[in-house]
C-alpha cells in the first residue's frame, strides 16, 4: 500500500516523545460559552511503527527528504553543502552540512536498518578527513540509523569522549495514509570540560622541571614575563595535569609543557574572532586550531615565540580581556 509522506511530520524535533505527534491527529476546537479561553482537544488515533523498507522506501528516498528539509534531523538550521561527496579514501559521505552561525560542519552518514561496524568506522573516517582538510571549522560526526543496539550505543559512547559524534535513531510511523518520520537524538556531544574546573592535584615548579623539557618550560616563562610587563599581577597554579595562568580575572590559559621542546597551550579567548585569530597564527607558521566553543590551542617553540612575540602576546591579551566579561 502506498503511503503519502506528510511535511507536517517533519517538524517533530528529536527530543520529543510520541505525545508530540498529537498535532497530526484530527482535532476539534471547543469554544466555551464565555469565549474567554479556547481549548483544542484531540481524538485518539493509533499509529503503527514501521521500517522504511517494509513500506517500500529506500535509503535514497530518505536522503531526499533530509536534503529537502535538513531541519528534520533536529540539529538546527543546517545548510546542505554537498550530498554523496567523494572522499580521498574512495567512499562517499552521505551529507556534508554546515551551520553558518556556529561555523560548524556536520559529516552525516544515513542508513536503514540496524547500525553496524562499517558505518561507525566510515562516519569517523569521513569526519577525520574533513576536519583535516578544513581545520578552521568545528566538525561533528553524525550517525543516523533506524536501530542502534545497546552494543553499538556503548561503543559510540566511548568514542564520544574523543570524537564529537552524535547518534540519531530514526523512527517511522504510519498514521492512516501518512508516513511520519521522527529523529531522536540518543547520543549528544560530550560536555566540553573547562580546564579551570579539571580536578587535578596541585604540585610545584620542581615537579614540572623534572617532568618536562627545559625549553618547553622556557616558552611558558617568556609568555608570563611579557604578560607581567603591563603591571598586572600574574598568577600561576602548578597542577600535575597542567599549569593554570591568569592575571586580573579568572584563569584564561592552561600550559602543558612537554618532554620535547614545544609548549602546548589551551587559551580561552571567547567565541568572537577565533577563526580569524587561528588563521593569522597559522599564516605565520604557528600551529593552532579552534577548540570547543570559546577556546583555541597553540603549540609553540622558543624560537617561534621570539620571532612572533608581539603577535602571540596580543592573542594572550585577548584571552586576558575575555576574563573581564
Amino acid at each position: 500500500m502506498p503511503y503519502e509522506y506528510t511535511l507536517a511530520a517533519l517538524t517533530i524535533t528529536s527530543n520529543r516523545t510520541l505525545a508530540s505527534l498529537a498535532p497530526l491527529f484530527m482535532g476539534v476546537i471547543t469554544h466555551p460559552r464565555d469565549h474567554k479561553e479556547t481549548f483544542m482537544t484531540f481524538e485518539y488515533a493509533k499509529i503503527k511503527p514501521v521500517k522504511l523498507r517494509d513500506v517500500e522506501k529506500d535509503e535514497r528516498w530518505l536522503q531526499g527528504k533530509i536534503a529537502d528539509d535538513p531541519s528534520i534531523l533536529g540539529l538546527g538550521d543546517l545548510v546542505v553543502l554537498q550530498r554523496e561527496k567523494i572522499q580521498s579514501s574512495g567512499g562517499r559521505i552521505d551529507f556534508l552540512m554546515y551551520e553558518p552561525e556556529e561555523q560548524t560542519r556536520y559529516e552525516i552518514e544515513v542508513m536503514l536498518g540496524t547500525l553496524d561496524e562499517s558505518h561507525i568506522i566510515r562516519t569517523i573516517e569521513y569526519w577525520d578527513i574533513e576536519r583535516r582538510r578544513y581545520p578552521n571549522f568545528e566538525h561533528r560526526a553524525v550517525i543516523v540509523a533506524e536501530d542502534i543496539t545497546n552494543r553499538f550505543f556503548n561503543i559510540i559512547s566511548i568514542l564520544n569522549r574523543s570524537v564529537p559524534i552524535i547518534a540519531l535513531q530514526l523512527n517511522a510511523f504510519v498514521l492512516e495514509n501518512k508516513l511520519v518520520l521522527n529523529f531522536v537524538k540518543i547520543l549528544d556531544l560530550a560536555q566540553e570540560e573547562d580546564p579551570s574546573e579539571e580536578a587535578s592535584e596541585q604540585t610545584d615548579r620542581k615537579y614540572w622541571e623534572n617532568r618536562a623539557n627545559k625549553q618547553s618550560l622556557n616558552v611558558m616563562d617568556l609568555i608570563i614575563a611579557e604578560m607581567s610587563q603591563a603591571g598586572n599581577k600574574v598568577r600561576q597554579t602548578y597542577n600535575k595535569s597542567h599549569i593554570a595562568f591568569g592575571t586580573i580575572g579568572r584563569n584564561f590559559a592552561w600550559f602543558h609543557p612537554r618532554k620535547g621542546a614545544r609548549l602546548h597551550v589551551h587559551l580561552l579567548i571567547g567565541p568572537d574572532n577565533r577563526e580569524t585569530i587561528v588563521t593569522e597564527l597559522q599564516e605565520i607558521g604557528i600551529e593552532s586550531s579552534v577548540r570547543g566553543k570559546k577556546s583555541i590551542s597553540l603549540v609553540l617553540t622558543e624560537d617561534e615565540f621570539l620571532q612572533h612575540k608581539d603577535k602571540i602576546v596580543s592573542v594572550f591579551r585577548v584571552g586576558e580581556e575575555s576574563t573581564k566579561r
